[in-house]
């Protein structure tokens, strides 16, 4: 899509009412409606991040989004896809601005030149103990990308059009550290698999995409 015109639309995505869970439901895992059962989250005390889904045009004027490859670490999430985005720390004034940093600090784009778009539903992750925020974002201009070493892997620039695909959504066996062979399903993007939390937060995205498009 060229990005004048995904920027044309952005009024009409400010206005549409976010479908929230029903969209996560389609890309959750099934151990995960299990773990959702009857769950007091605030019960558990749940950990705080926020992300940022951010739209940008290419050299060609083509619109992307970018996700990153997480390193292999001890954690739930190694090596997985996901939103630049991360924990709140002490000097965040608010969840936006976490994500806003994060990104700055993840893949180089200035938070001084991201405009928020639009909160969208936040989404508990029962492996990790975190509610997560996500936020659309929009820059305006071709960023020059710069993964961090000590957390990014590979940056991933998506095209629009591609994620909007209907034959990328897939069924994938997977294994992870708290999980053997479950099929889950999925976005199959830039030939990798992007699942669970990222994969649900996705969904809704598409989903208002589609709507306003």
């Amino acid at each position: 899509m060229d990005f004048q015109d995904f920027k044309d639309r952005i009024p009409k995505l400010k206005k549409i009412v976010l479908p929230g869970e029903r969209a996560h439901h389609k890309l959750m895992p099934g151990n995960r409606s299990k773990a959702m059962e009857n769950l007091d989250v605030d019960s558990l005390q749940p950990n705080r991040a926020g992300v940022m889904a951010v739209f940008y045009p290419d050299i060609f004027d083509r619109t992307h989004l970018v996700l990153i490859l997480r390193k292999t670490y001890k954690g739930v999430h190694s090596n997985q896809i996901g939103f630049p985005g991360g924990r709140v720390e002490p000097e965040d004034e608010n969840l936006e601005q976490t994500a806003l940093r994060e990104t700055e600090e993840e893949v180089g784009i200035p938070r001084s030149k991201i405009k928020v778009i639009k909160e969208l539903t936040r989404l508990y992750i029962p492996p990790s103990n975190f509610w997560v925020q996500p936020y659309l974002g929009l820059l305006e201009e071709t960023p020059t990308l710069t993964p961090q070493v000590s957390e990014v892997e590979r940056i991933l620039e998506v095209d629009l059009d591609h994620f909007l695909d209907h034959s990328n959504f897939v069924k994938q066996e997977l294994s992870t550290s708290y999980s053997n062979k479950m099929i889950v399903p999925a976005f199959k993007l830039n030939e990798q698999i992007v699942w669970g939390a990222t994969g649900m937060m996705l969904s809704e995205i598409r989903e208002i995409f589609r709507e306003s498009f």
